[in-house]
């Protein structure tokens, strides 16, 4: 994101007012004023924000993720809402105004001052217009029912691959997830979800500005930078010695690393090198620092400043070397390398912040420190949700964290027509411009599961006729970013691996039964790369309290309230969840717990269980495996879910699991075989480590094995093995010391069913022993 220096923004954000028509429109409202003699009602609206919550805040619903609150709000599908204000404004005479929405939901038609500006129909970008201002001026913005014109569009229905809630989502522009998924509720909402504002700038000025690394010195002591600019010039051009010589100056300074240059700008499109010696180079979590640039790209005009864009710049390349398939053997790869190293990947989803998006702003912080704490190398942001706000990646840029970014397109196939090829493309181009200058992008991906949508039902047709991941994307990504990785879907069916099988996929989304955590179906993949894979989590019974009524708090199932929240558009259409998290639970402790307090304690814990052995069985075969990205991180709602922590930031007991199994040196024991298991280190960090360990019993404190060992850079090394009996249950310890200070691990050992409060006493032990041992 670029900032211009000067003048200052005018903020339109905080106290607006606004009104609905049940899908009424005989309404001429071009104005606040026509808004308050229309007849209609108006109540005061807070800007950025939801219909919902205006509704809410005015007493007109009630809070709408409680009990069955949120089916209530589907009547408003059909609402025609306007918000309007007043604002003065007194613009610089030497500059243009602009009218910003960074965020419309959805289609809405803009009136300044009786006069429409503009329409919008895409509520994933921002919109802007050139507006001439007066002293005193009203804005209205008209937001029609998305599903209405919705309607206007005719759904392949036998080939569109797309959920029953989904088929007229598919030609809107708009959050997918809104309409109804498996984990959020629908909720068509309207509103002005994110900032609007007022923007001056100068009549000569840099309109488009990207300062790229090109390469980096396999030794690092040098890299090679080009920015790339387009700007806009009123006057002529004149000679060397005449009048109108633009140029464009660059700085940049991180600590006492610092690059310059300047040039004439020849043209108004143009592009500079730069080489910066001994770069302080970005670096993921984990390996280093992540260094950013803070870099100022100036317009000159006879030497005189004209324009100026700041904006940070991390000194980094990143690689995805890939094949379209692997085999039993595992030769195939899905490995990213980050300024020429591999990088094993560890991570999880990223999926919507909020249901009500105006709130995704005051949660990202919070929920990125988690992300950070957990030990999350990489984050997905799956196709399904919004384009994240600014923040998300500035601080994902600061914090190292590496982002898998999907264009918003999920588990359907998209039409094909010109038309949507356009908005696509129009689409695609500003989120590019918007977030290619973060070091933290790793990696654009063209939709969601959306290859694997075209063989849903049996069909079994090729994804390869996609023209818009296949033609569309690429086209864009080559003109606007066309050094950055991208890949086609998430899982990518090429003509290879169409032809040979997703089986053989290299990167796999690993979902299946959802069966016992160490069946075939987990332990016998052969993908390098899971970027998904999850298993559930009931929350905490305090948190369930606080969105299910007291009369339906348990039994969970036959459960409305809990199917609703499970999650399911319609109330009594899917139990899945509900059964799959307490046929989750049975195969761990044997049977289900039948009261909230132990079925919520038995569900997590085999949530926890379960997430922290597919990690550990990805790390414990690296570089055969290469990365995990589980199913995910946190809740946009109040729900029974996969995340690790829910919507009211209570961490499920995966958290802590996951935490430990993430850290940059971490002991493992692998699965058994031929009556023994082996112990590795798995060290993720460029240094060999002196390692001393002890693998206990924590109920006998039993020594099972002890040494001490020097685990290898960057590879996984073997300490030795121990006996194995499948009949005897054991909780193991296992504790370790490293010039990274202390670690610990535990390892469930023999076959379930376990006793659940014998596991409880387990856990007790093992958090005394840790905190003995600290």
């Amino acid at each position: 994101m670029h900032f211009r220096s000067q003048p200052p923004e005018l903020s339109l954000d905080g106290d607006w007012s606004f009104a609905w028509s049940d899908g009424d429109t005989d309404y001429t409202i071009r104005s606040l004023s026509d808004l308050m003699k229309s007849g209609l009602a108006v109540f005061p609206a807070k800007v950025p924000g939801n219909l919902e919550l205006d509704l809410l805040a005015n007493g007109i619903i009630e809070e709408p993720f409680f009990g069955m609150n949120v089916i209530g709000l589907q009547k408003y599908e059909r609402a025609n809402v306007w918000y309007a204000r007043s604002f003065p404004a007194d613009p610089p005479s030497d500059m243009e105004s602009l009218l910003i929405f960074e965020g419309i939901d959805c289609y809405a038609d803009i009136y300044l001052n009786g006069e429409q500006i503009g329409s919008t129909d895409n509520m994933l970008v921002e919109h802007s217009f050139p507006v001439a201002l007066k002293p005193e001026n009203e804005l209205l913005v008209h937001i029609l029912p998305t599903m209405e014109l919705a309607r206007q569009y005719q759904p392949a229905i036998s080939s569109s691959g797309v959920g029953q809630y989904g088929y007229h989502a598919l030609h809107v522009r708009k959050a997918p997830h809104t309409f109804g998924w498996d984990i959020m509720p629908r909720l068509l909402s309207a509103g002005l979800w994110r900032t609007v504002k007022l923007a001056y700038q100068p009549h000569n000025r840099l309109e488009n500005v990207y300062l790229e690394t090109i390469s980096i010195t396999p030794d690092g002591t040098g890299s090679q930078l080009i920015l790339h600019y387009q700007a806009r010039l009123n006057g002529m051009f004149g000679d060397q010695s005449g009048e109108n010589v633009f140029e464009v100056e660059l700085n940049g300074k991180c600590g006492n690393s610092c690059f310059t240059k300047r040039a004439r700008a020849l043209f108004e499109a143009g592009r500079m090198s730069i080489t910066v010696q001994n770069p302080r180079l970005w670096q993921p979590k984990g390996r280093g620092d992540a260094c950013l640039y803070s870099v100022q790209a100036r317009l000159l005009k006879n030497g005189e400043e004209a324009d100026c864009l700041s904006f940070t710049h991390g000194v980094r390349t990143v690689e995805l070397i890939r094949s379209s398939v692997t085999n039993i053997d595992g030769k195939g790869e899905f490995l990213f390398r980050v300024n020429g190293e591999k990088l094993f990947i560890m991570g999880g989803n990223w999926v919507p912040a909020d249901a009500l998006h105006s709130r995704d702003l005051e949660r990202i912080p919070a929920i990125l420190e988690l992300a950070e704490e957990i030990g999350c190398n990489m984050l997905r942001c799956w196709g399904g949700n919004v384009y994240e706000n600014d923040l998300f990646y500035d601080i994902c840029d600061r914090k190292g964290i590496l982002v898998w970014q999907d264009f918003t397109m999920a588990c359907a196939v998209y039409p094909q027509g010109d038309s949507f090829q356009e908005r696509l493309r129009a689409e695609a181009r500003k989120v590019i411009r918007r977030l290619r200058q973060h070091a933290c992008i790793a990696l654009w991906a063209g939709d969601n599961e959306c290859d694997q949508a075209y063989s849903w039902g049996g069909r079994g047709n090729n994804p390869n006729v996609n023209r818009l991941t296949r033609e569309t994307l690429p086209q864009i990504i080559r003109e606007e970013d066309g050094a950055r990785p991208y890949l086609p879907s998430s899982p990518y069916v090429d003509q290879t691996a169409y032809e040979t099988g997703e089986r053989f996929l290299p990167e796999n989304h690993l979902w299946g039964p959802r069966d016992y955590y160490k069946s075939d179906y987990y332990t016998q993949s052969l993908c390098h790369f899971a970027s998904e894979i999850g298993y559930h989590g009931c929350p905490a019974p305090e948190s369930i309290a606080r969105f299910i009524s007291p009369g339906k708090l348990w039994p969970c199932l036959n459960n409305e309230e809990w199917t609703l929240h499970s999650t399911s558009p319609e109330p009594g259409n899917d139990l899945r969840r509900v059964e799959l998290m307490s046929n989750q639970a049975r195969e761990l402790f044997g049977e289900i717990p039948d009261n909230l307090n132990d079925f919520s304690f038995a569900s997590q814990a085999s949530q926890a269980e379960a997430l922290k052995f597919f990690i550990e069985m990805f790390r414990a075969a690296k570089w055969r495996r290469t990365g995990i990205l589980w199913w995910n991180l946190m809740d946009g709602w109040p729900q029974m879910s996969d995340a690790v922590v829910d919507y009211y930031f209570h961490k499920k007991l995966a958290f802590s699991y996951i935490q430990r199994s993430q850290s940059s040196l971490c002991l493992v024991i692998r699965e058994p075989r031929d009556w023994r298991q082996e112990v590795v280190a798995c060290n993720d960090t460029r240094n060999s480590l002196s390692c001393t360990y002890v693998i206990q019993d924590v109920e006998t404190r039993e020594v099972i094995f002890q040494g001490k060992v020097l685990a290898q850079a960057d590879e996984v090394t073997r300490l030795g093995s121990i006996p194995y009996s499948a009949s005897r249950k054991r909780f193991y310890r296992i504790a370790w010391n490293s010039e990274l200070g202390k670690g610990t691990n535990h390892y469930l050992a023999g076959n379930p069913p376990f006793s659940l409060e014998q596991y409880r006493c387990w856990l007790e032990l093992l958090e005394v022993q840790d905190e003995n041992s600290c």
